[in-house]
């Protein structure tokens, strides 16, 4: 018994797309090959969206899975497997849509409720399976329906709550669902419609003005009623506003009264409101107020005018002149009436500068006119001109910064500066300003000055023209000496310290370098060089010297360091040689006498070990004075006043042993030897 499978497929009748109740069956079947006619054992498994919904076992190829009333949750991928005698097979999938969705049920927890109130909803899908989403609707007369959504991800139902609102009467209320399918979202049909009655706990307030709102002019007393009729009495509550302002409101009472003499400021807009809990309703109401008189105007013979001239202020009505007039002045601290009078005649001063106004009061309605303002010059006083730092100088190349200032003069004032004939600048400012001049060349050395004028009849006044004095930096200072280099002790030395460009005066200062620099000598020169001469030089004048120069620039210029040598003079050298010459002639001598002296004792004595003896401490004692040499201030000096001739003393010393010691016969004899006495 030898069998395979060909192949299993699924399918669905009696489409793919099957209408939401109709019967739905889902078909596996297993093509197979055998090599004899035979009993075989099939195993029947189908699922849905990978979960399984059927199994079966038959001898029969096919197996069917019955839906008889299929619903939404039926949609999805469907795909079978077929198990025989150890051999499996396995079907493709298909995608089962079951269109359409059930009837969604909805239900309200109050039939009848009061303005203010919720209404809670409940919207249910029995057959459907989540993910759902949920659309309620509120829908009264003569208006939109209002819509929520509600998504539900866990649950086949949902529930919404909907608050009842000012003008609500009937209510009814419906709902759907919808789901996603492979092709977009589908949608249920309308649930059931609610009805839902709402009772007022009070109704609309009224709102009337005596006299009538269309009948008001300035001057009239004019009242205010918002009424309206409740049910309860208790939290109600009674509003008076316009626009944002509230005017008056009233407590647990029907009715609120208010009333105020009229004026054109009173037309707009007034709202009568009454609350109770969350139930509110307004009533609105358009006053116009009608002009009594027209607003009065200020006029003045003068706007702008020098001090101690006449000012009159009049004030009028146009086409109206019953009324009581005063003139006031503003101020910070409030209005200073001048005059209970149309007119106003002064002789002004600076003081009077400021914002003059007119009242006007008619049946107690008192309008005030636009603001006049009036200024008043006192004249400016002849400008000062000064540099901002103080001294009327500026180092080239850096900007100077000028102030020009009127101590006396009514602001503002216009200051104009000028560089020689040249505008440079107009600044309008209370009682100064201030120039910048950043182009400072070598030859500006004069020229500035100011004007200042303000409205005041008098005109312009010119300041005294200021000079100013360009400081120019030093540059490259250079220090030299006469002697240049080595100086002798005791003689004098010229230090020359100059520059190449500076303005006078400048100040030269001489130092020495040593472990810290030492200040020798400073001066103040209208030149741009400096001379100091340093007497009698000395051995500890050795060292390095440089100068720094500096003028009113402030800008220390330092010169490259010289270094000077003190050596012996001429004269101190020779008395040294000579010195020394004497001594080693005096030394030669004793010497001399001593080798002699010895000579002659030895022969007598031990010639052959006194002479060798004798020979080779004087050869040594000769060699040694020959190579010795005594400092002296920095400079060597021989130790013998022969010295320089090496060759010469060598060869006298060899022939002063005369000819004796040449020619005589050495005998060589043992003696004993006893101690020299040192002071011999």
């Amino acid at each position: 018994q030898v069998f395979t499978f060909n192949k299993v497929e699924i399918r669905v009748q009696p489409s793919l797309k099957v209408k939401n109740g109709a019967p739905m069956s889902i078909i596996c079947h297993a093509d197979i090959s055998k090599n004899t006619d035979f009993q075989l054992k099939h195993n029947f498994t189908i699922f849905k969206d990978g979960k399984l919904v059927f199994m079966t076992v038959s001898d029969k190829e096919d197996a069917r899975y019955e839906i008889p009333v299929a619903k939404s949750a039926d949609t999805g991928d469907y795909e079978c497997t077929v198990q025989a005698d150890g051999k499996k097979g396995f079907s493709n999938s298909i995608y089962v849509w079951v269109a359409g969705m059930t009837k969604p049920i909805l239900t309200a927890d109050k039939k009848e409720v009061s303005e203010g109130e919720v209404v809670k909803l409940r919207c249910e899908l029995p057959e459907e399976v989540p993910p759902l989403e949920f659309f309620f609707r509120k829908i009264k007369t003569n208006s939109a329906p209002k819509e929520k959504r509600v998504p539900e991800k866990n649950q086949n139902f949902s529930q919404v709550e909907f608050p009842v609102e000012e003008g609500d009467n009937i209510l009814q209320f419906d709902c759907f669902g919808k789901r996603q399918v492979k092709s977009g979202w589908e949608s249920s049909q309308y649930s059931n419609s609610t009805l839902v009655t709402v009772k007022e706990p009070f109704i609309k307030p009224t709102l009337i003005t005596r006299p009538s709102s269309s009948n008001v002019t300035e001057g009239d007393q004019i009242e205010f009623e918002c009424s309206t009729e409740v049910a309860q009495m208790r939290g109600i509550e009674i509003i008076f506003q316009k626009n944002r302002t509230i005017l008056n409101s009233v407590r647990d009472e029907k009715s609120l009264k208010y009333s105020t003499v009229a004026t054109q400021e009173d037309s707009g807009e007034y709202l009568c409101k009454v609350e109770q809990g969350a139930v509110s309703k307004t009533t609105k109401l358009n006053v116009f107020v009608s002009e009594l008189f027209p607003k009065p105007t200020l006029s003045a013979s003068m706007t702008k005018l020098d001090e101690n001239k006449d000012l009159i202020l009049s004030c009028s009505i146009n086409g109206f002149r019953r009324a009581n007039f005063s003139i006031v002045r503003k101020s910070s601290t409030g209005d200073i009436l001048l005059k209970n009078s149309r007119v106003l005649a002064i002789k002004v001063n600076v003081n009077d500068t400021g914002s003059y106004t007119c009242k006007a009061e008619v049946k107690g309605i008192v309008k005030e006119s636009k603001r006049v303002r009036i200024n008043v010059y006192a004249p400016v006083s002849k400008p000062t001109l000064s540099v901002v730092s103080g001294s009327p100088e500026v180092v080239l190349g850096k900007p100077l910064q000028l102030i020009c200032h009127s101590a006396m003069g009514t602001p503002p004032i216009t200051f104009t500066f000028y560089k020689g004939d040249e505008i440079k600048k107009n600044v309008t400012n209370d009682t100064y300003a201030t120039f910048l001049d950043e182009d400072i060349g070598l030859n500006d050395n004069g020229g500035y000055k100011c004007d200042a004028r303000n409205n005041h009849s008098s005109g312009v006044k010119t300041s005294n023209i200021l000079n100013v004095t360009v400081i120019v930096p030093i540059r490259d200072a250079s220090l030299g000496s006469v002697p240049y280099g080595e100086v002798e002790v005791g003689s004098d030395t010229a230090f020359l310290c100059s520059v190449k460009e500076g303005s006078w005066p400048i100040d030269f200062k001489f130092f020495k370098k040593t472990d810290h620099e030492v200040l020798l000598h400073e001066v103040r020169e209208y030149s741009d060089r400096t001379i100091w001469h340093k007497k009698t030089m000395k051995r500890k004048d050795t060292g390095t010297y440089y100068c720094m120069a500096s003028n009113r620039a402030s800008m220390d210029v330092r010169s490259r360091p010289i270094t000077i040598s003190v050596i012996l003079a001429a004269w101190q050298k020779g008395v040294i040689a000579a010195f020394v010459l004497t001594a080693m002639a005096g030394a030669g001598a004793i010497a001399l006498w001593w080798f002699l002296r010895k000579k002659k004792k030895g022969n007598e004595w031990f010639p052959s070990l006194c002479l060798g003896t004798n020979v080779s401490a004087l050869a040594s004692n000769l060699t040694n004075e020959k190579l010795t040499r005594q400092p002296s201030d920095g400079n060597y000096y021989s130790g013998s006043g022969y010295i320089e001739d090496d060759e010469n003393h060598m060869k006298s010393t060899d022939e002063s042993k005369g000819p004796d010691l040449e020619s005589a016969e050495v005998d060589y004899t043992e003696v004993e030897v006893s101690s020299l006495d040192p002071h011999r």
